[in-house]
């Protein structure tokens, strides 16, 4: 069913709106200026607010999450373009109800009046509802402005997408909803300003949290936390955060993205995985994910995590993780969680070493100590005949001219002149003990062809560097 928002004869006049209407519907902007947020499409200067405020707008789809504001900016483009205004539902209206719509603009056209037609949550129109305002959207009868809180790539037919400017809106941040929010505390004709109401400073950063960028929630919030809080011997309501948390029906999760609690979840969620506690990883994690965390953050530190506490024990932990990243990336919250999750159990259960952390560490002090030491003259490229006869690629071994048990493959000198390792220590956890295994037999070959190359010279052990070639 079609829903008139201003008649024919008055097309700017503003709504009625009763006292009985929820706070954010009376709350509502009635001036481009009265907006709040979309600075990135709306401030001054800005292309599409020079085309609303000359009232010369086409049609548009508005997407962005709810309560961010589609519905507000669709009924003030009507006023100001002094269109008559006209609002469906996709959930309930029906070809005929289109029909019915276009049939009205077009007599309306004729009397030189415009007809701005708003369908809320267009996504859920079929591709034959879609299609039947195609021609009406492409003549100029109608204006579309659909609403769509589903990427419009996706979900909206692409002939008529071509004929629409797509818009995207973003959530409300922080001090935009706070913004809101002290206006409805403060109005005494369409907010709360009669009935004196006082919010706690946590109260308030419960509201903003648990809105999460939602106006609409903020506002309606805010409406029944006032409705439940009696007021003092002074007529004043303290509205505190329990009975935010009642009013929105959810719990404040004692979560600061950019503060402490930030830092010592992700932490624990670390130590627990470095731990082996499946469990404690998962509430960890839960933790974070349920108080609005970035879970690309949260798969970011799961992937170190697999590279610096399992390392080579289980080399197939960093497939995992990085596999975690790419499912979330491409899945998306809330599915993301259960890729998160099988990777937090994988990496808590798998065996840990942080040899790869520690050799590397070896290897940058051995840097930091010897600075800029020459590359052998054997294992520099010699591209041109002068590097060529300067030495260059002069005595190179070609590795796989050796058999893999041949000592020959493994006798050439790969660090500078002067610097010996062993920067890295395998463990004998998990899959390391085989590279251990595979070390010690190398070892062992490159030992047999330096006593037979120097037959004078002791036998070399596992962490002596052969002599230079």
């Amino acid at each position: 069913m079609q829903q008139r928002l201003f008649d024919d004869s008055t097309p700017s006049a503003s709504p009625e709106i009763g006292p009985h209407e929820p706070l954010a519907a009376r709350m509502r902007p009635r001036t481009l200026d009265e907006l709040v947020g979309q600075e990135h499409i709306l401030g001054p200067g800005r292309a599409l607010r020079r085309a609303i405020e000359r009232g010369e707008i086409g049609s548009l789809i508005l997407w962005g999450p709810p309560g961010c504001g589609k519905t507000t900016l669709a009924r003030l483009i009507a006023r100001q373009a002094g269109a008559h205004f006209v609002s469906l539902s996709a959930v309930s209206a029906g070809i005929a109800d289109l029909r019915q719509v276009i049939d009205d603009a077009r007599r309306r056209l004729r009397q030189h009046q415009r007809t701005i037609v708003l369908i809320d949550e267009i996504h859920r129109f079929n591709k034959a509802q879609q299609d039947s305002v195609l021609h009406a959207v492409e003549e100029g009868t109608i204006i579309l402005i659909g609403a769509t809180t589903e990427n419009p790539s996706f979900e909206v037919n692409a002939a008529l997408l071509s004929r629409c400017r797509v818009v995207p809106l973003r959530p409300l941040r922080a001090p935009e909803l706070d913004i809101l929010i002290q206006r409805a505390i403060e109005d005494p004709e369409r907010g709360l300003g009669r009935l004196k109401v006082v919010l706690e400073e946590a109260a308030r950063r419960a509201l903003i949290t648990l809105a999460d960028g939602d106006a609409r929630a903020a506002l309606n919030g805010l409406e029944l936390a006032a409705a439940a809080t009696p007021p003092d011997a002074e007529g004043q309501r303290l509205i505190t955060s329990a009975t935010i948390e009642e009013a929105m029906q959810r719990r404040v999760l004692l979560y600061d993205r950019q503060g402490d609690q930030h830092y010592d979840i992700i932490s624990a969620f670390i130590k627990s995985l470095r731990g082996s506690d499946p469990d404690a990883a998962l509430y960890w994690m839960a933790r974070m994910l349920e108080a609005g965390e970035d879970p690309l953050f949260i798969v970011r530190r799961m992937v170190i995590l697999a590279a610096e506490d399992v390392g080579l024990a289980d080399p197939q932990a960093l497939v995992v993780a990085v596999a975690a990243q790419q499912a979330v990336h491409f899945v998306g919250m809330p599915e993301g969680y259960l890729p998160m999750a099988e990777a937090a159990i994988y990496l808590a259960t798998a065996p840990k070493s942080n040899s790869a952390l520690e050799a590397y560490g070896r290897a940058r002090a051995a840097v930091e100590a010897t600075g800029n030491l020459p590359v052998p003259l054997h294992l520099r490229n010699a591209p041109t005949g002068l590097m060529r006869s300067l030495g260059y690629g002069r005595d190179y071994e070609y590795s796989h001219d050796f058999a893999a048990d041949d000592p020959r493959r493994y006798r050439q000198r790969y660090l500078p002149e002067g610097l010996d390792g062993p920067f890295y220590h395998p463990s004998a956890v998990g899959f390391e003990a085989t590279i251990a295994e595979r070390m010690r037999a190398i070892a062992a070959l490159r030992a047999h062809t330096r006593r037979s190359d120097h037959p004078a010279a002791p036998a070399a052990t596992e962490d002596t560097a052969p002599p230079q070639r």
